[in-house]
């Protein structure tokens, strides 16, 4: 008898691992060799239901939206089958090659895992000459052969003639209120070409790129504190807080080349005649800007999912009387102005005889300098498994407009269905909710047990079958796998210092983990310490260091044999430092989130370069 038992465990074992290799999660993008300041998308896709998504860090590329989310379902034949997708729009930020590491997803009882994906990003043309001056300035550039480039620190008077504001059309807003963000270049002198050296993270924020079909930016003139300038939107964001309290705005830098005019030597007669010219590069960098967000008001209504914004909502159903297990489409659209591709999804209730699936997502959304405007639907599958008369009730959607200060509810249509008798309706069970649990049994009656005749026929018994033999021969491959596992894991950790390098990266998560954990409750000793725990730790087993051998010369040499770049080295020793006083005094001029995404950022720079 436990022969028998164990025979099906197997049995039931084999299918669900038949069932999950079915299913796939994969990434790709729209491009793998890019430009930099270019866009481009990275998409993740899986071919059934998931959650618990995780996406990769991005190092290297600045994240202009996402995740967009988006999910189909097709229905073939009665068999149904579902995908859901995450995109991100990057933009490349330096030149250099990159790698964006696996995604990760729950699905069908176990986590599924991407393959990391490179990328190639190669430097951008320069930026075109905009104005009439700089025309002037680079047709006289090509008969001055001995002009030169050179860095230069902006000084006073530079600055009073080139430089960006971050300009925001409100300061002061709600959470999830949106808001527009332009970066403005100001100038009265003759640029000849630029680049963005580095672009806003915008923390804190949920951020839409506002893209013009004028690649070319508009130039006109602006009075600014009584001076007349030439003005260029050079990047325009559609922004949502995502927290309470005061963010703040980073600040963008870009490198400029401007052509002044220079003193010519005495045997120039040439320059003398024409006059002499330098190209100078000038690094620019934007005021930091600060947004204070307040919360939504007491007293949410019923049907409140977090929609700021101003909004309609209708709902629609193709049919209101067909035969039991025929589909009908019933779908919930949203349209307006606010936080769109943030909205929750919403819970609508229908009928328990009726099987639902899990709606589609179709976005139709705009961003413009007057917000994210557009419109979102939800499309439901539903069977209904039973024929009778039924009631899909009004759905309960409400907003918070933040312009009057108030909450908003919106009523929906409900819908009367009357289902006739199918075909196929007997026996037929109806699956209430998307999880497919809370089985309902339709028209069920009791059967007498037949106690006359052979319940089986000789050789059609699961003893002595191909599937009874094929089940005892599996047991053996499953020790032969078992047995090749074992000798590859113990040859792949037979080497101690390969496996702390290799778990040094999870060690250092742990403690900025705890970190964060304190960071929340406002701990700011004991997140400092967890910070400087963490590095440190990471630092001594990627390098193979012995913890009390551990010092900045002996980290600075460590790091350069392995050929990391010295920017990221020495900011990682002033990090280590800050750390290390803040322990014992408070600091200033960095907020606690900033130091945390900091390391964070700083450990995966490392674990992609060694």
């Amino acid at each position: 008898m436990k022969r028998k038992y164990f025979i099906l465990l197997l049995l039931l074992l084999s299918t669900s691992l038949l069932f999950a290799a079915d299913i796939h999660f994969t990434a790709s993008a729209s491009k793998t060799e890019v430009s930099t300041t270019e866009q481009f998308q990275v998409t993740f896709t899986i071919n059934n239901n998931g959650d618990r998504f995780t996406p990769p860090s991005f190092t290297g590329f600045l994240v202009v939206s996402g995740p967009n989310v988006s999910t189909s379902m097709e229905v073939i034949n009665g068999n149904a089958s579902s995908s859901m997708a995450y995109s991100y729009v990057l933009v490349a930020v330096k030149e250099g090659s990159y790698t964006i590491g696996p995604a990760t997803i729950f699905s069908g009882g176990r986590q599924l895992g991407t393959k990391p994906m490179k990328i190639k990003v190669v430097k951008g043309s320069a930026a075109q000459q905009n104005n009439a001056a700089a025309a002037a300035a680079a047709a006289q550039s090509q008969s001055a052969p001995d002009s030169r480039v050179t860095l230069k620190r902006p000084g006073t008077d530079i600055n009073k003639s080139l430089f960006i504001r971050a300009d925001v059309d409100k300061s002061n807003v709600y959470l999830g209120e949106q808001i527009t963000l332009t970066y403005k270049l100001y100038t009265r002198v003759a640029i000849v070409g630029s680049e963005p050296e580095k672009l806003p993270d915008l923390n804190g924020f949920f951020s839409q790129d506002i893209k013009s079909a004028n690649q070319n930016p508009n130039w006109h003139v602006e009075t600014y504190k009584g001076v007349k300038f030439n003005v260029a939107d050079m990047k325009k964001n559609i922004l949502f807080p995502e927290h309470t309290g005061n963010i703040t705005i980073d600040p963008i830098t870009m490198l400029f080349v401007i052509r002044e005019a220079a003193k010519a030597s005495d045997d120039d007669m040439f320059g003398q005649f024409f006059g002499t010219y330098n190209d100078v590069k000038y690094k620019i960098k934007s005021m930091p800007t600060i947004i204070h967000v307040k919360p939504l008001p007491p007293g949410k209504p019923d049907g409140f999912g977090g929609a700021v914004g101003k909004f309609s909502i209708s709902t629609s159903l193709d049919k209101k009387e067909i035969k039991a297990n025929d589909p009908i489409n019933y779908s919930i659209k949203i349209s307006g102005t606010g936080n769109l591709k943030l909205l929750k999804p919403l819970s609508p209730v229908f009928p328990a005889d009726f099987e639902k699936y899990d709606p589609k997502t179709e976005d139709t959304i705009a961003e413009k300098e007057s917000g994210e405007t557009g419109t979102r639907i939800y499309s439901y599958l539903l069977i209904p498994r039973h024929e009778g008369d039924y009631n899909i009730d009004p759905l309960k959607f409400s907003y918070f407009n933040p312009a009057t200060g108030k909450y908003v509810s919106l009523p929906t249509q409900g819908f009367k269905i009357k289902v006739n008798k199918g075909t196929l309706e007997n026996n037929v069970t109806a699956f209430s909710g998307a999880d497919k649990q809370d089985v309902k049994l339709l028209n069920k009656d009791i059967r007498y047990i037949k106690t006359s005749g052979d319940i089986t026929k000789n050789g059609e018994g699961f003893y002595d079958s191909n599937l009874y033999y094929s089940l005892l021969a599996f047991g053996p491959l499953l020790f032969l796998g078992a047995l090749i596992y074992g000798k590859w894991y113990e040859k792949h950790n037979s080497d101690i210092i390969e496996v702390k390098k290799r778990k040094a990266g999870r060690i250092a998560a742990k403690h900025l983990a705890s970190a964060q954990a304190q960071l929340k409750v406002n701990n700011s000793k004991a997140f400092y310490e967890n910070v400087f725990r963490g590095l440190y730790g990471y630092l001594s087993d990627k390098l193979n260091i012995a913890a009390a051998d551990l010092n900045r010369e002996k980290i600075a040499s460590e790091l350069k044999a392995r050929s990391l770049d010295e920017g990221l080295i020495n900011e990682l020793l002033d990090t280590l430092d800050l750390c290390d006083m803040a322990r014992y005094a408070p600091v200033s001029g960095i907020s606690e989130q900033q130091m945390f995404d900091k390391a964070k950022n700083m450990i995966n720079d490392i674990e992609d370069k060694i």
